[in-house]
Formats: structure tokens, C-alpha cells, sequence
């Protein structure tokens, strides 16, 4: 049967590109390589995508709804530099790693507004809905030198929805169902004028789910007799999203979005009386204001500032188990200076305040930091640079220096060399520091180097990268067994290749990527020369789409290395092959029904160990866009 079906698989991928001599159709969807999108986390100011000397990736609603994504992890898995691990399916605990670097060592925002749990120094992706985002834009490698704590590995930015940005009032709306039980729906209306602009979304989400562990008593779930049930996940959440540009040139804009999840999963084995949780509640939520004025031609002046929100009550039953709640509060000031047509100069301001609600005793509650940078960007003749630098001052820590510069050639109009360099640090989390038995207070902030060389091309017929580069960690933060506390006792270097090619080839819109990564721990201990856990070493993705009139057929092809589970490499998962395939049918104007079948071969995978993922399953949705 295995042979069957590893024959199956190249069939299935030559009947897929087969196509490409056949007589072509017009395609509406815009292929990558073709647009001209505007970013601005990677350097905090007003670029073009092709401009930025970072690596980096966007993904924009139309992508989203091209994918037929479910979630985030589902959208992002075997995206370029990304690592998923799920801890058994929708609405479980989902951690992304970003160029082998560790979970907490990405730095998330979601319009601009700094998000995450100050406890734990995670974003539970799996709770962001993903009806509520316009787009994505992924930089990686290090990014303290404008973002402070965390950026190690890079940042994950995701704006709500605004609309399509067309005069006049125009509502949306899905609705879908599938295999586990699932139901998937929203409801959106968007406004735009002249001046001023609004989006309300509202989703719900619900699934039946499966049985989210296997089992093991050292592992996985930490129970030697899991319930064979099913593990489901519900999820209510909107978006509103609104602003006004006054005539004098004064821009303001408001943010904000909820989402409340309720998630399954099977409890740990009891002991010494401590009660295991078989349920969670989670809330986030992110509420952000801009303002935007130029006081004077050459001077650009933006304010941020918001509020963010990550709830998380765990239950055993009806009796609460534990509460994990974090506030977060940042304010942003940035100035931008045009000094020379073909110069930027940046100096910006941010402070952060977190505090922390717990059942648990933590000594420390609170902390805040403040940060200050400035940022040169420049071009002359075919050389671009970007020279960054910044202090921060942490109430508990000091003050932490970075920097960063980068550096691009246009070898020739089409293709260009790029060279980064990157210093980042990140601040231990309160779990790290002040929780009960395994915090330790005496913490030092955890530092990196990164060094990255890129050549990448824009053609006609599409664009391509490649890039390599070198991380190094130390002070890596991780858990000691011989004093059964955290401690920096750990050191790691990453070193890894990416390759991306978007292109299309008559009809056939094609996007891959391949990705090589060398993560090795390199502390003192027996570990040493190990693979840091849970990266796969290898991975490869292939999109392909295409429209027969009104039909579009596409598939994504994902191959992932195998990996280890634990810091010792005894526990390995499995290499593994998954393919999706996904149809849409437009019903009329502004109707059109899509249908995806994930996994189709029903390869049965692991991301961390014991966790299962979920098998083949069937989902159809319908959508109503003008």
C-alpha cells in the first residue's frame, strides 16, 4: 500500500503539471511576482516589496482565500523559514519557529500593536481567526535593532481586514462545513469614501475534532491512557477597523479585535495531588489607535498605541485548574525625516508595560521597558544601505544594546545581492523568572548574532531568492534537570539555505519553496552537537493553481525532513509527505464555491511527539465577495 502510494504521489504531480503545454485561460488571480505590495515592518517605515533588504515573505488576502487556510498554522505551514508544531489539530497549542530559532524568539504584531503572553512569551496562533486578516508579512532574521525583546528570529506581523478600499458599502460572507464536524462562517460589511474608511467582520468557528493524543506516560501528553474521544475546538470572534483623513493631512485610525476559543484536550496523568486540566478558555484581544501628520515636508510623524489582551483558564471539568492573564500596553512614536531624496532618516520611540494576573504565586507582576532607535536608510547609484540602532532600558535588566546593517547591489536591473547583519536579544518570560519551583530569578537575557547573504531576481516570467545565513544564540535559556530549574546553560548555531521561486508558466501559477537547516545545540552539556528539538532539517512546498474558465483547480505539495522531539535525540518523528488538493467554482458575479481535501493520501504525521494531526478530511465553503 506504501508503494502505491508513493507512486501515486509523482503521478499526481506530473498530471498536475502536465498542463502547462495546453492552451491557456485568463487566470484572475495576480500572481506574487506581479504585485507591487507595500510593507512596512521591515523597517518600520513605507516600502516596497521589492525595496526591502530583509527576507521576507507576504501573504494577503487573496492568498488566503486562493489556499482555502483554515487557520494560521494551516496557511503558514512549509512557508519559507516557518516551523510548525501543533499539539493536535485546530485550537490546540500551536508554535512556530522561525529559521530554527526558538518559539518565543519571534516578535507578533497584529496592526502594529504588540501581542503575545507575558507568562509563557508565546502567541496562541491558534486562537488568531483568520477570517479577520487582510495580510500577512513575515521578515525573517533578527530585528531588535527597531523592535527591542524577542525579535531573534524574526518578526510576524497581521493586519485585520480594511476593506477592498472601493467607494461605497459592500458586505461579505462564507459559510462552510466538513469533515470532524466542522462549521466555519463570517459576516463582514466595509465602507469607503474619498476620506474616510471602515471594516466590521464577525466569525465563528467549531469543529468536533479527534482524538488530539496518542499517549504516553514520559511524553506527549503525559498520560499512559489517554481518552480515545474527540478533542473539539469552538471559536467567536471580530474585527472592526476604521479611519479618516482630514483635509489638512492628519490621518487617524482605530483597531480592534476578539476572539474567545474554548478547546478540548486530554488530561495528564494525576500525581502528588495536583489536578490535570482537560479544557481551556482563551480570549486575545488587540485594541490600537494611529495617528499620522507632516508637520512639515521633509517630517513624517506617526503615533501608535494600543492595548493587548491573552487570557488563558484551564479546567478539570467546571473547577478552574489554573489562570494565566497577561496585559500588555505600548506606545510608539516615530519620526521620519527625508533629508535627501534617496535618504530616510528614522528615530523612533516605544514603551511596553506588561502585567501579569496568575493562580500562580509569581513574586514579580509587572515590568516595563523603554526603547529608543534611529534608523538611516539610503541609496546611491546601485548600492541600498540600512544602518539601525537601539537602546533599551528594562526595569529588571538594564540596558540592552543592538544594531543592525544591511547592504544591497543591483548586479544587474533584475537581479540583486543583498548582505545583513543583526545583534537581537530577548527578555526571560515571568514563567521563566517567577514561576513556582522551576523559575529563577536570576536570569540573564538571552543574545544573538545573525549574518545573512541573499541574491534574489525579478523576471518576467517570475522572481526567485536565495539566501543563506549563520545564528548564533547564547545564554540560551532552558531547563536544567540536575538543579530542576531554568537556567542559561545552553548555546545553539543555526545555520540554513532558503530557496524561492514564484513564477507562471502559461496558466499554471506556480510558488515553491525549499528550505535547508543545520540547527545544532552547541552547550556544554552530553547534548551538545545534538539537534535542537522539534525542527524539521529539510522541507519543501509547492503551490499550484489554475483557471478553466470558470473553474480553478490548485494543490500544495508539502515534504517535511524528519526531526527529533527532546534536547537528547532519542525521540525521532518521522519524515513525512502530505498533499492537498482544491477546486472553486464561480456560481455567478459574485459567488463562488470552493472544496479542498487536505492530506489526501491520509499520511499519518507528527509534529511533536504523540500528538496526532489530523488524517484525510473534505472541506467546502461558499462565498459571497462583490
Amino acid at each position: 500500500m506504501i508503494k502505491q502510494r508513493r507512486r501515486i504521489l509523482p503521478a499526481a504531480v506530473l498530471w498536475l503539471c502536465s498542463a502547462v503545454s495546453a492552451t491557456g485561460w485568463t487566470f484572475d488571480y495576480v500572481p506574487a511576482h506581479q504585485r507591487e505590495p507595500v510593507t512596512v515592518t521591515a523597517t518600520r517605515t513605507a516600502q516596497t516589496a521589492d525595496a526591502v533588504l530583509a527576507s521576507m515573505t507576504i501573504i494577503d488576502r487573496e492568498d488566503i482565500e486562493r489556499q482555502q487556510a483554515r487557520s494560521i498554522h494551516d496557511l503558514l505551514r512549509g512557508a519559507p523559514g516557518i516551523n510548525i508544531v501543533n499539539n493536535g489539530g485546530p485550537g490546540k497549542s500551536t508554535f512556530m519557529q522561525m529559521r530554527g530559532t526558538e518559539t518565543d524568539h519571534i516578535l507578533v504584531l497584529i496592526d502594529g500593536i504588540k501581542v503575545g503572553n507575558a507568562t509563557s512569551g508565546t502567541t496562541p496562533f491558534e486562537n488568531i481567526p483568520i477570517d479577520q486578516i487582510e495580510r500577512i508579512e513575515i521578515v525573517r532574521g533578527p530585528r531588535s535593532s527597531l523592535y527591542g525583546s524577542e525579535a531573534i528570529g524574526g518578526v510576524i506581523q497581521i493586519f485585520t481586514r480594511k476593506g477592498d478600499g472601493k467607494t461605497g458599502f459592500r458586505p461579505t460572507f462564507s459559510f462552510g462545513g466538513g469533515s470532524y464536524g466542522t462549521l466555519n462562517g463570517s459576516v463582514g460589511l466595509s465602507g469607503n469614501s474619498k476620506q474616510g474608511w471602515f471594516n466590521l467582520t464577525a466569525s465563528g468557528r467549531g469543529t468536533d475534532g479527534f482524538n488530539s493524543c496518542s499517549g504516553s506516560a514520559s511524553a506527549g501528553c503525559f498520560s499512559s491512557s489517554p481518552d480515545p474521544d474527540r478533542d473539539g475546538y469552538r471559536n467567536v470572534a471580530g474585527s472592526a477597523n476604521a479611519g479618516y483623513r482630514f483635509r489638512n493631512g492628519v490621518e487617524i485610525g482605530v483597531n480592534f479585535m476578539q476572539s474567545a476559543g474554548k478547546t478540548q484536550f486530554d488530561a495528564s496523568d494525576p500525581f502528588s495531588g495536583f489536578i490535570s486540566p482537560n479544557k481551556s478558555e482563551l480570549q486575545q484581544q488587540v485594541f490600537g489607535g494611529t495617528a499620522k501628520y507632516a508637520p512639515m515636508d521633509f517630517w513624517q510623524l506617526n503615533l501608535i498605541a494600543g492595548r493587548s489582551k491573552d487570557y488563558l483558564d484551564s479546567f478539570n471539568g467546571r473547577k478552574l485548574t489554573s489562570r494565566f492573564n497577561t496585559v500588555r500596553d505600548t506606545i510608539s512614536i516615530l519620526n521620519d525625516f527625508t533629508v535627501h531624496k534617496d535618504q530616510l532618516l528614522t528615530i523612533g520611540m516605544d514603551y511596553q508595560n506588561d502585567q501579569v494576573d496568575s493562580t500562580e504565586a509569581f513574586t514579580v507582576t509587572s515590568r516595563n521597558n523603554w526603547g529608543v532607535f534611529a534608523q538611516h536608510q539610503a541609496t546611491i547609484a546601485s548600492f541600498d544601505g540600512q544602518l539601525a540602532g537601539r537602546v533599551d532600558l528594562n526595569e529588571q535588566f538594564g540596558t540592552r544594546l543592538t544594531g543592525g546593517i544591511g547592504t544591497g547591489y543591483k548586479i544587474t536591473k533584475a537581479i540583486r545581492l543583498t548582505a545583513n547583519f543583526g545583534t537581537a536579544f530577548k527578555a526571560p518570560t515571568f514563567n521563566e523568572l517567577y514561576f513556582p519551583i522551576s523559575g529563577n530569578p536570576n536570569l540573564d537575557p538571552e543574545n544573538s548574532r545573525s549574518l545573512e547573504f541573499g541574491l534574489r531576481g525579478k523576471m518576467d516570467w517570475g522572481s526567485w531568492s536565495l539566501n543563506v545565513y549563520d545564528t548564533r544564540i547564547n545564554d540560551l535559556i532552558a531547563f536544567d534537570a540536575d538543579t530542576f530549574e531554568v537556567d542559561n546553560i545552553n548555546q545553539a548555531r543555526i545555520r540554513g539555505l532558503e530557496a524561492v521561486l514564484n513564477t507562471q508558466i502559461r496558466s499554471w501559477v506556480i510558488n515553491g519553496n525549499l528550505t535547508f537547516l543545520d540547527p545544532e545545540n552547541r552547550s556544554s552539556d552530553l547534548n551538545r552537537g545534538n539537534v535542537l528539538p522539534r525542527r524539521a532539517r529539510q522541507s519543501f512546498r509547492l503551490n499550484t493553481d489554475r483557471q478553466f474558465g470558470k473553474y480553478t483547480l490548485g494543490a500544495m505539495f508539502l515534504a517535511e525532513g524528519e526531526r527529533f522531539d527532546d534536547l537528547g535525540n532519542t525521540r525521532k518523528l518521522d519524515s513525512y509527505v502530505k498533499f492537498d488538493l482544491r477546486a472553486e467554482y464561480q456560481l455567478g458575479k459574485n459567488w463562488r464555491i470552493q472544496g479542498r481535501i487536505e492530506n489526501l493520501f491520509n499520511a499519518h504525521y507528527e509534529t511533536a511527539a504523540f500528538f496526532n494531526q489530523p488524517g484525510r478530511n473534505f472541506f467546502a465553503m461558499l462565498r459571497y465577495q462583490p
